[in-house]
């Protein structure tokens, strides 16, 4: 028997690897897509996936505050690119790092973070709910 517990965190944590495959196959496959959603959801389901995660951490913290968090925190990694000193430069040049840092700071990308945690908090809101939060 799983515990409620247990259970919220299964759904998180399924949410967060549906979202992230969901990113990874738009980059992969971005030429078989429309323009803008080549251009724009891989970033937007990046952020959702970091809210997931905050989520899944946090099961029991206010989804505003996982919210909150997962917005500075994307916002802190794309700020972030405009440090550019040569191992941080290094680390990005990986698939993994360009994957979890980014490459170059992009003021669209807040927007697109702004709007991907948005939407899967509004998932989460309405469709994923659970008693404890």
């Amino acid at each position: 028997m799983i515990t409620a517990f247990f259970k919220g965190r299964l759904i998180y944590f399924i949410a967060v690897i549906l979202t992230m495959a969901v990113g990874l196959a738009s980059r992969r496959f971005g030429e078989l897509l429309p323009d803008f959603v080549h251009e724009h959801f891989g970033d937007a389901l990046w952020a959702g996936m970091i809210y997931f995660g905050v989520r899944l951490v946090w099961i029991n913290r206010s989804r505003e505050l996982a919210l909150m968090v997962s917005l500075l925190f994307s916002w802190v990694v794309e700020c972030s690119q405009m440090i550019q000193t040569p191992w941080l430069n290094e680390v990005r040049s990986t698939v993994l790092g360009a994957l979890i840092l980014g490459r170059g700071f992009l003021v669209m990308d807040l927007l697109r973070y702004v709007v991907g945690i948005l939407c899967v908090y509004g998932i989460d809101r309405y469709f994923l709910r659970n008693k404890k939060a």
